[in-house]
């Protein structure tokens, strides 16, 4: 037994060698989605390499997406030091560079859409009160008491914190899942 190996599997590449093995997907595409609001480190190349190998593993494709949402707290330097670091550990976004910014209007209209159909509304609780609300592993959430404002007042709130009428925070877009599960 002292010689004995052990062999671990890979949680994420068994799962993708099942999915491909019953032709669920085609092909592997993966991405990687920093901030860029300061210089990567150690659990941004954890994750780095876990995507960007499992595309290499399974000659498929990697993106990389920043995520740059908070131009408050971005800067093009960290981009660009983002970008050669990448290359420095030996990868290369084969799937194409994007930014998250370019798609705003597009998540902003499917959010106004969510809202008049129901799926969405603004809430207005604090960090403090929604932790309440969320619930726990034991102990099931509850609903916002402004989850089934009308969609109309939603919407209105949404289009004035897209206009910037409230203090940061004060109100949030949430979908209306299930709090209970």
């Amino acid at each position: 037994m002292e010689n004995e190996v052990v062999v671990r599997t890979n949680f994420i590449w068994d799962a993708i060698d099942q999915d491909l093995e019953k032709e669920r997907y085609q092909q592997v595409h993966t991405r990687f989605p920093p901030e860029p609001n300061g210089y990567m480190h150690i659990g941004h190349c954890k994750a780095l390499i876990t995507d960007f190998l499992t595309a290499e593993k399974y000659g498929g494709l990697c993106n990389l997406r920043f995520d740059d949402t908070n131009p408050a707290k971005e800067d093009t330097e960290y981009v660009e030091a983002i970008k050669r670091d990448i290359k420095w550990l030996g990868f290369d976004w084969t799937g194409g560079l994007y930014y998250a910014s370019d798609y705003y209007d597009q998540c902003y209209a499917i959010a106004e859409d969510w809202i008049k159909r129901g799926l969405a509304y603004v809430d207005e609780l604090s960090k403090e009160e929604m932790r309440e609300y969320r619930g726990t592993l034991t102990r099931p959430g509850k609903n916002s008491p402004w989850r089934d404002r009308p969609w109309e007042e939603s919407l209105d709130l949404f289009r004035r914190m897209k206009n910037g009428e409230f203090e940061e925070g004060s109100h949030t877009l949430r979908a209306k899942i299930d709090m209970e599960s």
